[in-house]
């Protein structure tokens, strides 16, 4: 009984931890592209890997920024 006062705070500190890795790898973009590795086994010689979500929805905020900008320009943006 008395090694469970010394295991259960081990196991409790041990699963923060995890919590905390598991947290710290889906905020900095360790599950973004979960394709490129299938894609890198498969084929060598890939120069252009399949873009990750954070460059796809980069990419579309641009877009839409560059529409807005053309609209203002035009004199049409209040429609």
């Amino acid at each position: 009984m008395e090694s469970l006062y010394f295991l259960i705070p081990i196991a409790v500190v041990f699963v923060i931890g995890a919590m905390r890795l598991l947290f710290w790898a889906i905020n900095s973009g360790q599950y973004d592209n979960l394709d490129a590795e299938a894609h890198r086994i498969l084929f060598d010689e890939d120069d252009n890997p399949p873009p990750t979500r954070r460059a796809e929805k980069e990419a579309k905020a641009k877009e839409r920024a560059e529409k807005e900008k053309l609209k203002t320009a035009e004199g049409g943006g209040n429609e």
